[in-house]
């Protein structure tokens, strides 16, 4: 079943150019593609898509909202944010709205098409620099590791591999448990970090030092 992706960027040539390299993908179906998000919320009702691949600077509604937008109707919709920005304000924006995977815009069309199979199979993709940026912040600001949530031995093994990017199937093979356990499990360390998303666990688990 082919990963069923939508794009938001206001950029005419790099809308198509976006849109080509997925049609020309035996692995992906374009769902849609957008040069705003005004009717955006009404565009999933007629094909959800699995991935989003958005823009920050758009016209009217940014990216990031547009991302909040998304996470709070569609919360199993995977965003992948693809910009020109890497300043740590909006990369932390971006994440914090519910991003799952955040891609430079001089990254190449390979980069783009392994980023998306990687977040729909549960990575969280990020270009070099700004993975390097999120561990630098966090390892700052961190705190003494309390564990305070309460986390079993098992689900902080998993949140581990979450924090470095791993797929289901690849903490999955690490665990030597099934992909339905594993979402088993990562539904209740969601529950007891009180978060709603993949980006949201991360974060906390860095910053606290969960892991």
């Amino acid at each position: 079943m082919p990963i069923k992706v939508s794009i938001y960027e206001d950029n005419d040539s790099l809308r198509n150019s976006l849109s080509h390299l997925v049609m020309g993908t035996e692995t992906m179906e374009l769902a849609g593609a957008y040069p705003d998000c005004s009717t955006l919320l009404q565009n999933f009702t007629e094909g959800k898509p699995d991935v989003v691949v958005m823009d920050i600077d758009m016209p009217g509604i940014s990216g990031i909202e547009a991302t909040s937008m998304i996470k709070a109707s569609f919360p199993d919709i995977q965003i992948l944010i693809y910009t020109v920005f890497n300043e740590r304000k909006r990369v932390f924006e971006a994440l914090c709205a519910g991003a799952t995977g955040y891609l430079l815009k001089k990254s190449n069309a390979i980069q783009i098409i392994e980023a998306i199979t990687d977040l729909y199979n549960g990575g969280s993709p990020m270009t070099g620099e700004i993975a390097r940026m999120v561990m630098e912040f966090f390892t700052k600001n961190a705190h003494p590791n309390t564990n305070e949530y309460a986390l079993s031995a098992r689900e902080v093994e998993i949140l581990a591999c979450i924090v470095k990017g791993d797929s289901y199937k690849m903490v999955a093979d690490s665990c030597c448990i099934s992909i339905g356990t594993v979402r088993t499990h990562i539904n209740s360390i969601y529950k007891k970090l009180h978060v709603n998303s993949k980006s949201e666990a991360v974060i906390k688990a860095m910053k606290e030092r969960l892991v």
